[in-house]
């Protein structure tokens, strides 16, 4: 008996001491770059009020944990390494090989995540290797509120084996910073594909734009985490069903579910849809939908899914019979996994009832998945008042498109680091909402500067490349107009914008040429970020002045043009009437350029390289970087009041 209560204690014990171990969040680890020149924070969590000690060069720093949490500020330090750091509570965490340098955090979308080992062309794989680089990618997490730390990731030392899936942008911006300047380089890779502005803004940023608004009050008023919200509603669920969700419907009590049931009275709707733009016009209530398959697509695992996209609000889906899934929310994705078990060799019968409590209802954005689109029986089930049904509120976590949940997740856990600066390459997920971005990108970068409260941190900007057909006439461009958006932030200091309209590949979202993104974005960083003056980056529109037929353009550079019969192209002028018809242009002098059109006598404003591809390009710098595009009128755009929009 006396072993037995000794092994409790002893539990017990081990335990306690479990629980009060300090603990650094994911992103102290050791080969990892601190911020050189800059005095930089170490925090973390411990029991409340444990003493906590860092031990660093020689030197001690101390301070007490306060409602379990501790930050302690090493001074600034110049670039070197490497170093150890002792961190000392009722337990000792060593991070080794600590390097002080430059650190900078690589957002945005899937241009930015595209990796080394998918571009081309690339350098000899040797110059990969430079302990001098090291390379951290955070394992994308979400969230409704700001979290402490992100969810995974590790330090690495610049190899060829881990450079290969770091972020081929990032790596060549740091590796031509390394070279040139001859410092350490931190690169922490935090984009994912496919993702809009809105979901890398913080919870304050979007609360100044009342497009917002409807979403701002549901989810992130309330201020709970994605896991809360989850918990309070597996708490009410089951009452809820019976009261609301579930209660006389026909199709339940029917068992529509079943695949013998009798589907002659059903009618026929296209999918994906919401279905007041078919028959069913403010209609509120559930909708039971039917569609026969012989077989299913499998995923790169060997697993069969079913992918129904986003359902509006509520869905359960069943396969020949047997629920393989239910889902509560209109903004996530649903794919449920199909048991090998139940698949019939021809004749499946899939069966989703979805559920509407308000606004439109049905499958929609199931261009994800393609094969589950077209042709499905449907049939009504219950019908409700909207105004009397109760919504729970549920953490819709779809990642495309939901705004915050990525800044909360991955951007918030780092705002307390040191940092150099930021490089973003994102805005394909926006070009629909282009005049939207104009603010939106303006009141992120403020946002994460105040944020990271450390004065104006460098914000640089891979703008648009170019993609798709070359126009045969002028036209509108929600691509042009994002560009200029992504241009507009310009206006704010330390800001920089990488033109690449040159290097993109009219039929691939994705050009595989990310180096020469990397190095321009780079001579970008060492013109704004470190003040070296004689790095000439890319020419811009400064003004223009019309005289007889023609305008003529300055810009802000000298300028060359690369067509050996000294024609430039990609210009487009408009009379009084406002329509844009091809010009001519020629170099004027080192810094104009003459353009015209001789059916149009008194012009009145250019565009340049104003389309999605503008084709083949002439118009550059004596570094061999592109004039920018531009516009010199301020015509209404075509994606002029497309904003935001939420559905509750």
């Amino acid at each position: 008996m006396k072993l037995k209560h000794a092994f409790i204690i002893l539990f017990l014990f081990s335990f306690v001491t479990a629980k009060a171990d300090v603990k650094l969040p994911v992103l102290f680890q050791s080969n990892m770059v601190l911020q050189r020149d800059k005095p930089c924070n170490i925090w973390g969590t411990a029991d409340n009020g444990e003493a906590i000690s860092i031990s660093f060069n020689n030197s001690s720093y101390n301070t007490t944990a306060i409602n379990g949490k501790w930050k302690i500020m090493l001074p600034a330090q110049v670039a070197g390494g490497p170093y150890q750091i002792i961190i000392k509570g009722k337990n000792t965490i060593e991070l080794d090989n600590v390097l002080f340098g430059d650190i900078w955090i690589c957002g945005g979308q899937s241009n930015m995540q595209f990796s080394v080992r998918e571009a081309s062309p690339k350098p000899d794989t040797a110059t990969f290797n430079n302990n001098n680089i090291r390379l951290f990618t955070v394992g994308i997490g979400t969230d409704f509120v700001p979290q402490d730390t992100v969810k995974n990731g590790s330090w690495k030392i610049a190899n060829a084996k881990d450079v290969n899936g770091f972020t081929a942008v990032g790596f060549f911006f740091g590796s031509y910073l390394q070279q040139h300047l001859n410092v350490p380089i931190g690169l922490i890779s935090d984009n994912l594909g496919a993702t809009a502005i809105e979901e890398w803004m913080s919870n304050e940023a979007i609360h100044q734009f009342p497009q917002f608004d409807n979403f701002y009050n549901t989810y992130l008023a309330p201020h709970k985490s994605m896991k809360e919200m989850t918990d309070d509603f597996e708490k009410m669920k089951s009452s809820w069903n019976k009261e609301y969700y579930l209660k006389d419907d026909r199709g339940l009590d029917q068992q529509w579910y079943k695949p013998e049931t009798d589907t002659s009275d059903w009618k026929s709707m296209n999918q994906p849809s919401h279905w007041e733009d078919n028959e069913l016009k403010d209609y509120d209530g559930s909708v039971w939908f039917r569609k026969s398959y012989d077989s299913f697509p499998k995923d790169f695992l060997g697993n069969t899914n079913i992918s129904l996209g986003q359902v509006d609000d509520y869905n359960m889906c069943w396969v020949n019979g047997v629920k393989v899934g239910e889902g509560y929310g209109n903004m996530n994705m649903y794919n449920y996994r199909i048991p090998d078990s139940i698949i019939k060799p021809k004749n499946n019968i899939v069966v989703v009832r979805v559920f509407d409590a308000g606004g439109k209802g049905g499958m929609y954005n199931m261009f994800w998945s393609p094969y589950w689109a077209g042709e499905w029986m449907y049939k009504k089930g219950m019908q409700i008042d909207a105004s009397k049904f109760k919504k729970p509120l549920v953490a819709n976590a779809y990642i495309f498109g939901t705004p915050t949940i990525l800044y909360n997740a991955n951007i918030a856990p780092l705002t307390q680091l040191s940092i150099k600066g930021f490089i973003w390459y994102q805005g394909e997920a926006n070009t629909g909402r282009a005049e939207e971005y104009k603010q939106l990108l303006p009141a992120m970068i403020t946002d994460w500067r105040k944020q990271f409260n450390q004065n104006d941190l460098p914000f640089l900007i891979v703008q648009l490349p170019n993609l798709g057909k070359d126009p045969t006439q002028p036209e509108n461009s929600d691509w042009a107009e994002l560009r200029e958006a992504q241009a507009s932030a310009l206006s704010l200091s330390n800001t920089g914008v990488t033109v690449t309209i040159d290097v993109g590949e009219a039929d691939n979202l994705h050009p595989h040429n990310k180096l020469a993104v990397g190095n321009r974005l780079a001579r970008t960083a060492l013109h704004v970020a470190y003040g070296i003056d004689s790095i000439h980056v890319n020419p811009r529109y400064k003004s223009m002045q019309g005289v007889g037929d023609s305008i003529i353009i300055t810009f802000d550079d000298a300028i060359v043009c690369k067509d050996k019969y000294g024609y430039v192209r990609g210009f487009a002028i408009a009379g009084s009437d406002n329509v844009f018809h091809w010009a001519k242009a020629y170099v004027k002098n080192e810094n104009s350029v003459v353009i015209y059109n001789s059916n149009i006598k008194s012009p009145v404003a250019v565009r340049y390289l104003w389309s999605n591809n503008p084709g083949d390009i002439d118009l550059y710098n004596k570094n061999s970087l592109p004039a920018a595009p531009f516009r010199t009128d301020d015509f209404k755009l075509t994606t002029a009041g497309k904003k935001f929009s939420f559905e509750e």
